[in-house]
C-alpha cells in the first residue's frame, strides 16, 4: 500500500486564467478564503509534503508555508510544465497533482488513485468523473504518478507537445472514475465561482 507520506502533493497555480480576466485564480476568494486555501485543506491529510507551482504572486503563495516551485519555461506552458518542475523538486516516490481552482476535490483522491496504481502496476493514474447523465470525462490534471516518469515527460516536452493526454498515452496509465462530478468542478468564470459556492 502506498502510504500518504510517500506522496508529495503538487498544487498547480501557475496558469494564466485568461477566462477570469487574467487574475491569479488561486488567490480568488471562495467562501471568504483564497481558492488555494481550499485546495490545501482538502489535500493536506491525503499526502505528506506539499509543493505549490506558481509563476507569479509568489510572496502571497509563500505565506502558506510550503515551497513554491516555478516553471522552468517562462511562457505559461500549461500543466505539464508544472508537472516537470514538481517532479524535479519531489523527494517522495510518488506525486499527486491537483489544480488550485477545484475547491471540492475528493478527500479520497490520493487513496483511490494509489489503490488503482498498485492494482494495475501503472506509472500514472488519473481521475475521471461521471456526470449524472452517465457521461465520463477525464480529469487529467488530477493524477498520481511515480517520480520515475520524469525522463519520459522531459523527452515529451522537448518535442514541443503540451497536450497532457498525448503524454499519458506514452505511459502505462489508468484511471479511476469518481461519481461526484462536482468534486472536479473548477473555476473558469465568475459565474462558475458563484455556482460552486452554492453547492459547497
Amino acid at each position: 500500500m502506498i502510504a500518504a507520506d510517500d506522496i508529495t502533493g503538487l498544487i498547480l497555480a501557475g496558469g494564466r486564467a485568461q477566462r477570469m480576466g487574467g487574475i491569479d485564480k488561486g488567490l480568488i476568494p471562495f467562501l471568504g478564503k483564497p481558492l488555494i486555501a481550499s485546495a490545501i485543506a482538502r489535500l493536506q491529510n491525503q499526502v505528506g509534503p506539499i509543493l505549490i507551482n506558481a509563476n507569479r504572486n509568489v510572496t502571497k503563495y509563500a505565506i502558506y508555508g510550503y515551497p513554491i516551485i516555478l516553471d522552468e519555461t517562462p511562457d505559461f506552458s500549461g500543466p505539464l510544465a508544472g508537472f516537470s518542475a514538481g517532479l524535479k523538486a519531489c523527494k517522495t516516490p510518488h506525486m499527486l497533482t491537483s489544480p488550485c481552482d477545484s475547491p471540492l476535490l475528493p478527500l479520497d483522491l490520493a487513496s483511490q488513485l494509489a489503490i488503482e496504481m498498485e492494482r494495475g502496476e501503472f506509472q500514472l493514474v488519473y481521475a475521471s468523473s461521471k456526470e449524472p447523465d452517465g457521461k465520463v470525462w477525464a480529469q487529467p490534471v488530477f493524477c498520481l504518478m511515480r517520480i520515475d516518469v520524469l525522463e519520459s515527460l522531459e523527452c515529451f516536452l522537448q518535442k514541443g507537445d503540451l497536450k497532457i493526454d498525448h503524454w499519458f498515452k506514452e505511459l502505462r496509465s489508468g484511471t479511476v472514475i469518481f461519481n461526484d462530478a462536482n468534486a472536479f468542478a473548477n473555476v473558469n468564470t465568475p459565474q462558475e465561482l458563484q455556482n460552486l459556492e452554492k453547492i459547497s
